[in-house]
């Protein structure tokens, strides 16, 4: 045949040539030739009916047309299975140069400037070719990408667009046949294929029909690899980002399983990855089994209510250790079942917090030394004048001046009486002026056991809280009410020392009294217990049964919660431990 050469038709049906070989028939021409030249053509129509059963209209062309679509059905269920690019082009390609039995072929895509860019090729042997195995045929894919047309021909040799290309003479290629890849009428790439003269096939128009459909579907799929390339990386670089964020991240669903937990939030809570992927995570599993009602409680009501929580300072037991942590918890909304989960945001603060307690403890040193200076200096303007005082009695009595010891004496007695008033005030708490301000008190227990916990005074007692997370805010001086329950846990932990056991308990627990407006918190120990004698006056100043005892530790609790409004009570019996309630009344907004 000559070289038959057409673009790609805009009409919806299949063009000329495709199920109708009218035109190839000889029957209307036949008296006008002689027979010889009429056989002739019609051994070459036979022939190309054999080499492409597609453009037969009898029926066993109709069969090899009925197996074309089943193979261009199977090449998109092919192409389709996959959802990753390279692979998506590999079979792409592989499935051309079959489909057509073309000798070679290459596909090419549009990068992020819009140029062609060289992806993969693989001639009829399945073998890899490289980029410059095809560059005799830029040109073409060029003008593809550029039009959005195909480009065919049956015969480069003849056809004057190719004949004067010195490559198409050296290669000896025959058949040529290029498509666009489009997506929405965008032009993503080309689809290039040729054939030698040496190699029997031959390229037609009703090939480029079917090669058009197979382009069209195998666009899609590199378009949908494509995009799916991109979510996946975006999945990556969101995991990389919250896998190296230094808070930990927890994303619940509304069974509170985790269906996202970053590194950081296994290292804050102190546990190892999960690998047995045969069960859901669940928020227990990163919790110790007392604190998982609580944070199982509040991410429900979260989930629930769709309003965020946030706690400042929450005091964690992780192994060995004491833990605080800031902790936040955000609805989330679920797209695709329309339904909220929750994201909670993690910061482990353990280390800010003892950083805060050492500046405040280097704080109170510096205070300290500046009283014990100016306490001191005043003691000793005290002591100059009684020393002076008492060496000057010593000559006056050897002189017989009586009138002067008289003097001395009285001057003596004078300072150490101002000694003794300067001193009553240095323990007079009732002339201390505390500094009031709401606090929550379920903190101010947390964060002094907090550093309780870690001294080796108290080594021995195991603590127990049971304090509510939503207790109402009352108006204290943090730092008095903080001495009042340390004297209190102090006490019990010596006193269970000395009653010569290894191991104690200490419980503290609170609750919020509406009826009376009051926050009640008692502290248990199961110590050896008060005398029945004595409980009675355990409050009174300088009162103690410890042999290095001052008597003013309980004393001092007494007066404090007075000054704030409460109240402070024991009870106990001997071998049965002590409890002392306090009462605090809650912060009343005008």
């Amino acid at each position: 045949m000559a070289g038959n050469v057409a673009k790609k038709k805009k009409e919806p049906h299949p063009p000329k040539g495709f199920g109708n070989t009218d035109r190839l028939s000889v029957k209307s021409i036949r008296p006008a030739l002689p027979k010889n030249i009429v056989e002739e053509m019609q051994e070459t129509l036979n022939r190309i009916r054999k080499a492409h059963p597609r453009v037969d209209t009898s029926e066993a062309g109709s069969k090899y047309r009925h197996e074309d679509l089943e193979a261009l059905l199977l090449i998109t269920k092919v192409i389709s299975s996959s959802l990753f690019t390279e692979e998506i082009l590999s079979i792409v390609m592989q499935r051309a140069v079959e489909f057509l039995k073309a000798e070679r072929g290459f596909l090419m895509l549009k990068g992020e400037t819009g140029d062609l860019e060289f992806r993969t090729a693989h001639n009829i042997q399945k073998e890899h070719l490289s980029e410059e195995d095809f560059k005799i045929s830029s040109s073409i894919a060029m003008k593809v990408a550029e039009t959005g047309e195909s480009i065919y021909t049956s015969d480069a040799q003849a056809d004057p667009r190719f004949s004067s290309q010195k490559s198409i003479a050296e290669l000896h290629l025959r058949s040529i046949m290029c498509v666009p890849l489009k997506v929405k009428d965008e032009v993503i790439g080309i689809i290039y294929l040729d054939s030698s003269a040496q190699q029997a096939s031959l390229f037609l128009e009703s090939d480029l029909y079917l090669f058009e459909l197979f382009a069209g579907q195998a666009a899609i799929a590199i378009e949908n690899a494509r995009l799916y390339d991109s979510v996946f990386q975006l999945k990556r670089y969101n995991e990389d980002v919250i896998n190296h964020t230094p808070v930990g991240i927890l994303v619940l669903n509304e069974a509170l399983e985790v269906t996202t937990a970053n590194r950081t939030a296994y290292k804050i809570f102190g546990k190892e990855p999960v690998r047995d992927s045969s069960r859901p995570i669940k928020l227990a599993d990163f919790l110790p089994p007392d604190h998982v009602a609580y944070w199982e409680e509040t991410c429900e009501e979260v989930i629930r209510s769709a309003r965020s929580f946030e706690e400042a300072r929450y005091f964690l037991t992780r192994g060995k250790e004491e833990a605080v942590l800031a902790w936040k918890a955000h609805p989330l909304a679920t797209p695709e079942r329309k339904k909220n989960s929750a994201i909670l945001v993690i910061d482990d603060i353990t280390e800010k917090v003892l950083l805060e307690k050492y500046i405040i403890l280097s704080e109170k040193l510096v205070a300290k030394e500046e009283m014990a200076a100016s306490v001191g200096h005043e003691l000793n303007n005290y002591l100059s004048i009684i020393y002076s005082n008492a060496e000057m009695m010593q000559l006056n009595i050897k002189k017989t001046a009586w009138d002067k010891v008289v003097a001395n004496s009285e001057a003596v007695l004078e300072n150490i009486g101002k000694m003794k008033r300067f001193t009553d005030s240095l323990m007079d708490f009732s002339k201390l002026e505390p500094e009031m301000r709401e606090f929550d008190l379920r903190r101010l227990v947390e964060d002094l056991l907090f550093s309780l916990k870690p001294q080796k005074s108290f080594s021995h007692i195991r603590f127990f809280t049971h304090l509510p997370a939503n207790l109402p805010p009352v108006t204290i001086d943090v730092g008095q009410v903080q001495q009042v329950f340390f004297n209190l846990i102090k006490n019990a932990a010596e006193a269970i020392k000395e009653a010569g056991k290894s191991a104690g308990n200490v419980e503290i627990s609170a609750v919020f009294r509406v009826d009376q407006q009051v926050i009640e918190i008692k502290v248990k120990d199961d110590g050896p217990g008060i005398a029945q004698q004595n409980l009675n006056r355990v409050f009174e100043p300088r009162f103690t049964t410890k042999p290095t005892g001052h008597g003013l530790g309980l004393a001092n609790c007494r007066r404090i919660m007075e000054t704030h409004g409460g109240k402070i009570t024991v009870e106990s019996r001997p071998g049965s431990g002590t409890t002392f309630a306090l009462s605090f009344p809650v912060s009343t907004r005008p």
